[in-house]
This record gives C-alpha cells, structure tokens and sequence, in this order.
C-alpha cells in the first residue's frame, strides 16, 4: 500500500504535536531506524524536554544491527530483503522488546542513490508504527528526490503517521 501525507508540513510542528499528545497519555516511544539513520530520533530530541516522551532509539542500519540489536531473523531478511513490510514488523517487534516504550517507529528503505532495484527502486520506503499489544502497521511509500529528499519525506512520513495513529487510539 502506498500511502499520502503533506510534504508541506513541518518535522519541527509535527514534533510539538507528540510532545503534547505522548505525555498527556503518559505514552513514550522509541524507533528502530535504517534508511534515515537516526533523523526520527535527532528530530524528536532536538525539542527540549523530549526526555518526558522519547525513550530511545536504534539506528539499525547493516542487516547484522538489525539482527543484533533488534533480533530480526537472517531469514526473514533473506527471504524478503531488508528493505520489506516483513522486516520493518519485525523492526517494530524488536524496538518494543527491548525497550518499555509505548509505541514503536520502525523505516527501512532505499535512499539512494545507489541499491534500488526493479523491484525496490530508490526512493522504497516501508514505515511501520505499533503500539505496545496492538498489531504493527506497515505502509509502503515511494518517495522522489535525491537521498536527502527521501530522507527528509521518511522522517515526515513516520511523524505524520505516529501521531495520526496515537490520536486515532
């Protein structure tokens, strides 16, 4: 499924948001990031008090971090390859185990501009959301633009979409 969102809207006001909603619910979050390399985590930490709402974060870059550190299955990587809705839930398992967050960000994809394929062509971005003993939501997105511009629309995307879904709750 390949979703929409605003690419006019701001990290920085989507950040506000979360830093009122997460602590009003006394809700926490954490993320498991490969493509964006930590900028989910950098934008939620660059407001002060994050400590309040933001409990860690995994940049999991190299199949072997996300098996490590998360303990996705070679497998599942094999078979799917990293970048796959398969592998960002398991992301998303990994993040709420190892962590007492109470939602869970997990991206994977092809920023470019090397290492897209037919099948995953750059600018394949798979985001999934969960909130602890609520099943994953995965969503596929093909973003355009340089690897900053996919990126940027990633950390957008996971944004726009946490705080939909913990609104949504």
């Amino acid at each position: 499924m390949i979703a929409s969102y605003d690419p006019n809207q701001s990290i920085a006001e989507l950040v506000e948001q979360l830093a009122t909603l997460l602590p009003s619910r006394g809700q926490r979050l954490a993320t498991a990031e490969s493509c964006t390399g930590g900028l989910i985590a950098a934008a939620c930490t660059d407001r002060a008090g994050s400590s309040h709402w933001f409990e860690r974060g995994f940049v999991t870059y190299s199949n072997a971090a996300k098996q490590a550190c998360l303990g996705v299955d070679a497998a599942l990587i094999e078979a799917h390859g990293a970048v796959s809705a398969p592998v960002v839930e398991a992301m998303l398992a990994g993040t709420l185990a190892h962590s007492p967050a109470d939602w869970a960000v997990a991206v994977s994809g092809v920023a470019g501009p090397d290492g897209g394929s037919d099948d995953k062509p750059v600018g394949t971005v798979f985001i999934g959301w969960q909130a602890r003993g609520d099943a994953p939501d995965v969503v596929g997105y093909a973003f355009d633009g340089d690897r900053a511009a996919v990126r940027r629309e990633s950390v957008l995307a996971a944004l726009v979409g946490l705080r939909e879904r913990v609104d949504a709750q």
